[in-house]
């Protein structure tokens, strides 16, 4: 796949269906290098299996997913064992928060790592001088992504207990622990208030922009969306809309009728 150019994520003809009933259609969609990118549609629309079969927890029936990896290589994602992606420089957060709340803030965020540790079990056991220093330069990373969401303060204390709008600014910082090309939000403005939510298209803004990495989104809070992202595709029973800016969403026809439910005037 040579003509990515400045692209960082595409999808060509993507089907998959489930006893007889194709949740995604033919979608295709690409994804630029440093764009924030929307992915909306009417529930059952198939937004979540797209983020799924990205992220190869589905495998396809049919099409490919072109990635370029942190290394500027372009693979096609689609028969990538699951547990391999997060290594290629593409994560993800989920909507309904994952994460250790026996452990500290710092210590979660430092989860987001593990794939970078190199010492060994046996180093590990005992922890000896290279378990160690690994640990800490882990750490310095994970307190500086948190001094950056503000979070810095709060790094020793148990996460359970935390407020909502904080769980979702950790479960972030603990996937830019990867240096991500692509990080995959689901639904992140989920069950914030006005005031955390503008925080978050800020940072999310911020992450954009000073790490260098694209951003693409499924969301249901339109004000969200629009505010946000560079450019939106809508989807509905798995087939492709329309793609375009958010103003050319909001004048779609198609797109008020399947999503917001209502015909132009």
């Amino acid at each position: 796949m040579d003509n990515m150019n400045n692209k960082v994520l595409k999808i060509e003809n993507l089907s998959i269906a489930f006893g007889g009933l194709k949740a995604v259609d033919d979608l295709s969609f690409d994804i630029n290098e440093g764009e924030i990118f929307g992915l909306i549609g009417p529930n059952g629309a198939g937004k979540t299996t797209v983020f799924n079969c990205i992220t190869q927890f589905y495998k396809p029936d049919e099409g490919k997913i072109y990635f370029k990896n942190n290394k500027g290589e372009v693979e096609d994602l689609v028969g990538v064992k699951t547990h391999e992606i997060i290594g290629k420089g593409l994560v993800r957060t989920f909507q309904n928060i994952e994460l250790i709340r026996e452990l500290t803030v710092v210590e979660n965020v430092m989860v987001g790592a593990h794939i970078d540790f190199k010492a060994s079990l046996f180093n590990q056991f005992f922890r000896l001088k290279k378990t160690r220093e690994e640990e800490a330069k882990i750490r310095k990373r994970a307190e500086d992504i948190l001094d950056h969401m503000g979070l810095l303060a709060i790094k020793d204390m148990l996460t359970a207990g935390q407020p909502y709008g904080v769980l979702k600014k950790i479960e972030l910082a603990r996937a830019l622990m990867l240096n991500p090309k692509l990080i995959i939000l689901d639904e992140p403005a989920a069950g914030l208030n006005d005031t955390e939510t503008l925080s978050l298209v800020n940072l999310i803004r911020e992450i954009r922009d000073e790490r260098n990495c694209s951003i693409l989104l499924i969301e249901h809070d339109m004000k969200f969306v629009n505010g946000l992202c560079d450019r939106i595709c809508a989807i509905n029973f798995g087939k492709l809309l329309a793609i375009g800016t958010p103003q050319e969403i909001q004048k779609n026809q198609e797109v008020q009728i399947a999503y917001l439910g209502k015909e132009d005037d």
